[in-house]
């Protein structure tokens, strides 16, 4: 492998081990399995998912957005959040498989 792959190679390790790091918290991880099962949700759908404050899925929702991880899109004064893209939603799909949060029925 000569230099050029070796730094290539870093490149990407690196941007999926941010990737993993960025999703490595309860509630992002709760957030993200249930955008995966209703497509897209607001915050206020969100916290029948996790215990905390609106301000707090707010504040885990902007760093999920800020990673590329999910988008969102304005109606009136809500913001709806989805996964941005079917491979991502793949990936996340893989890693959540089988995870079921609080008052979701599978």
């Amino acid at each position: 492998m000569d230099t050029a792959e070796k730094i290539k190679m870093k490149k990407e390790l690196t941007e999926k081990a941010e990737f993993f790091k960025t999703i490595s918290h309860p509630v992002r991880l709760c957030i993200l399995a249930l955008l995966l099962r209703n497509e897209d949700s607001n915050v206020t759908n969100m916290q029948c998912c996790i215990d905390v404050s609106q301000s707090t899925v707010s504040q885990h929702l902007a760093k999920l957005k800020m990673a590329g991880i999910i988008t969102g899109r304005r109606e009136g004064t809500e913001i709806f959040y989805s996964i941005a893209n079917e491979q991502l939603a793949h990936t996340l799909q893989i890693i959540l498989e089988n995870v079921q949060c609080k008052g979701e029925s599978k």
